[in-house]
């Protein structure tokens, strides 16, 4: 635990202007970032006796090692700034509204030739319109089926489209009128772009218009003695005003607004959105979020804004947001939606009204989720802290481990050996952080050399990180280095994230005895003492520790030993898909697919009779012959063509997506012989399983 009073600047340093701050931990880590109208008073804020601070304010200044900030002009571009620090860093102490589900958008593609209506998750895409958004899918399913009688827009997936363009023939929407079948030409690009715009403008609220357009027409018909098609507009109508009863009239005036209710206590805080368009709620959603520091409502506020609007520009900005109390000062909201909208956007209370009685329908539902929340996390917070505990505990660690990375082992007879880590903070799963590992060479069948392999190749990494952050230099309070660039040892130079910059305070692997040994050696071997390691054994799930003959046995109720099997369990989960993955693309691309004559079924019974292509490039022509349905000349044909095929290099994958991969050593595996102490306590262990299975 690091004292404030280690970093903090001297009298004099911080100036007495608006600017962002970071503080940082002892690995260089943003772990907190903060806007001030004036750094000097607020930083002085954290600086004081620690009994007087928030309890997580407390936590957050006792992990910091540093602080720096960056002075700005104004207190626009201090939010500006905070939000995009925010968003890059992932602070770990920040306000982080954890939206309770991902809500769905009905969206309408207008930037497609033949746009198309769907339900859509997800970021938002250039060129679609989005409406919402709305609390479940079926809901937006129910509207769309409702306003396809009168608007016939295309639904379909594009392979749906393509097949049907290609045949001839529409789908079932076209022949019951609920398309208009642009795919068979039955309607052109032009006028099936006009339906969808008309689509658009029912959804956005102009309803009043349409409405009255059909009942002229239905009207007209009826004067004209053209019933079939007066009653087909006269159902057009009730349709529509069936679909329109499903959003209620909140507001008589047609107000374009957003609703931001927040209900709070000491530690936590519950946030409830009402969309309102047209004077009808067109959607609901909701955060919660943890309470880091003693913060007021407007401070909530602020920070429920910067998640809402910082994504989104134009019209998705509504003309008007209503609070239950607002930021100070409330001047640089303002003005950032106002920017964001390009337009004037007003930020206020509700006072009286129409509105303010609606506000209260909003507060009534933000406290009803964070009663929800509690009821739903309260044991959930308190059951992870208290496994940490045990943990901590059970290995005599100084404190929690907040950080625990575990690795597994996985291969099939020594064919396509991988590794996998996985990382859990604060008992949580952080998958951006997970890491997979090929193992070659020696490493094959012996689960212990390998888990040496990985511990080495992956602390081998997070010291040359560590090493590297040497190369960066702050440059006073504005945190830049030599060339007046951010400063983050947490980057390359190119802007990517490093891999292994941050550290664990807990090492698990998955085995007994040798696998712990060899993950210590390994960490010794790099001058690493500061990181504690255990093993968690499947069969009795002993709790195997370094230098120690008898395994920590947990109880069977226990909060730790639960969470470390959750995290066991994720890394041989992530393993065995990894190493599952590798195993087909090798069998795809088997060197047994260019021997002539040689069809699917007797590749597999190949592979099945021997149990890997390695032991089948060993086999001599008479094994093979052993093999039904193999005689000698096909023998010896599948021999020549596996004696001339080099062994396949292993696949080297990019990583894409949320979970990256590592699959290169910075230096050369060594060949050196097995550690004397590891082979005795692999020989030892294995004599212990036969004697228990005896």
């Amino acid at each position: 635990m690091a004292d404030p009073s280690s970093y903090r600047p001297r009298p004099g340093e911080i100036p007495d202007s608006p600017g962002v701050y970071r503080f940082r931990d002892e690995h260089r880590r943003v772990i907190y970032v903060g806007k001030a109208k004036s750094l000097r008073q607020r930083l002085a804020n954290y600086f004081q006796d620690l009994a007087n601070l928030h309890p997580r304010t407390r936590s957050m200044v006792t992990t910091a090692a540093s602080v720096e900030w960056t002075v700005v002009s104004t207190e626009v571009e201090a939010l500006q700034l905070e939000y995009s620090w925010i968003k890059e860093y992932d602070p770990r102490f920040n306000v982080k509204y954890r939206d309770d589900k991902s809500y769905p958008y009905l969206a309408v593609t207008m930037n497609e030739e033949f746009p198309r209506v769907q339900v859509m998750r997800g970021h938002k895409r250039k060129g679609v319109r989005y409406f919402g958004p709305y609390a479940h899918a079926w809901a937006i399913r129910d509207t769309v089926d409702l306003l396809l009688r009168v608007f016939p827009v295309r639904t379909c997936s594009a392979g749906v489209f393509r097949n049907a363009a290609r045949s001839g023939r529409p789908c079932l929407l076209g022949y019951i009128g609920k398309c208009s079948a642009p795919c068979v030409g039955r309607i052109s690009p032009e006028d099936h772009r006009d339906l969808a715009a008309d689509f658009c403008d029912f959804m956005a609220g102009r309803t009043g218009t349409y409405l009255r357009r059909l009942e002229k027409q239905m009207a007209e018909a009826a004067e004209e003695m053209e019933y079939e098609r007066a009653a087909r507009l006269r159902d057009d109508v009730e349709a529509l005003r069936k679909a329109m009863e499903k959003n209620a009239v909140v507001l008589a005036d047609a107000t374009d607004a957003d609703l931001i209710a927040v209900a709070e206590d000491e530690l936590e805080a519950a946030v409830q959105i009402f969309h309102v368009r047209g004077g009808r709620v067109r959607g609901q959603r909701g955060w919660v979020t943890d309470k880091v520091e003693e913060i007021a409502t407007g401070a909530l506020v602020e920070h429920a804004l910067q998640q809402l609007y910082g994504e989104e520009a134009g019209d998705t900005v509504p003309k008007e947001v209503l609070v239950p109390a607002l930021p100070d000062p409330v001047e640089p909201a303002q003005e950032w939606l106002s920017g964001r909208r390009g337009s004037q956007v007003s930020l206020r209370v509700p006072q009286r009204g129409d509105k303010k009685a609606l506000m209260e329908t909003v507060q009534r539902n933000a406290q009803q989720a964070l009663v929800l929340h509690k009821t739903k996390r309260a044991s959930d917070l308190t059951t992870r802290s208290r496994a940490l505990e045990e943990i901590a505990d059970a290995l005599t660690l100084d404190s929690a481990p907040l950080r625990v990375e575990c690795y597994d082992i996985s291969h099939l007879q020594g064919e396509d050996v991988v590794a996998s880590m996985v990382v859990f903070e604060d008992g949580l799963a952080r998958k951006s952080e997970y890491r997979r590992f090929q193992i070659k060479g020696f490493a094959g069948q012996d689960d212990v050399r390998a888990m040496h392999e990985v511990i080495t190749r992956r602390f081998r990494r997070y010291l040359a990180e560590k090493e590297r952050t040497g190369e960066w230099t702050d440059d006073g309070a504005a945190g830049e280095n030599g060339n007046g660039e951010d400063a983050s040892p947490l980057k390359d130079e190119d802007g990517r994230p490093r891999k292994f910059a941050y550290p664990p305070q807990l090492v698990v692997v998955d085995g007994g005895a040798p696998q712990v040994a060899a993950a210590r050696r390994a960490l010794d071997e790099l001058g690493i003492d500061d990181i504690a390691v255990c093993g968690l054994a499947k069969r009795l799930e002993e709790v195997w520790v370094p230098h120690e003959d008898d395994p920590v046995v947990l109880p069977r109720t226990s909060e730790g030993l639960y969470l470390l099997q959750r995290v066991r369990d994720e890394a041989h989960r992530f393993a065995i898909t990894y190493q599952r993955n590798r195993r087909g693309k090798r069998l795809r691309s088997s060197p047994l697919d260019d021997v002539p004559g040689l069809g699917e079924t007797r590749r597999l019974a190949l592979i099945k009779h021997f149990g890997s292509l390695r032991k089948l490039r060993s086999a001599t022509i008479d094994e093979i012959r052993e093999v039904p349905g193999f005689g000698r000349k096909t023998a010896e044909t599948v021999a020549a063509a596996l004696a001339g095929a080099a062994p396949a290099a292993p696949a080297v994958n990019t990583a894409t997506g949320e979970i990256m991969e590592d699959v290169e050593d910075v230096e050369k595996r060594e060949t050196a012989a097995p550690d004397p102490a590891t082979e005795r306590a692999t020989a030892g262990a294995a004599e212990e399983r036969r004697v228990q299975e005896t």
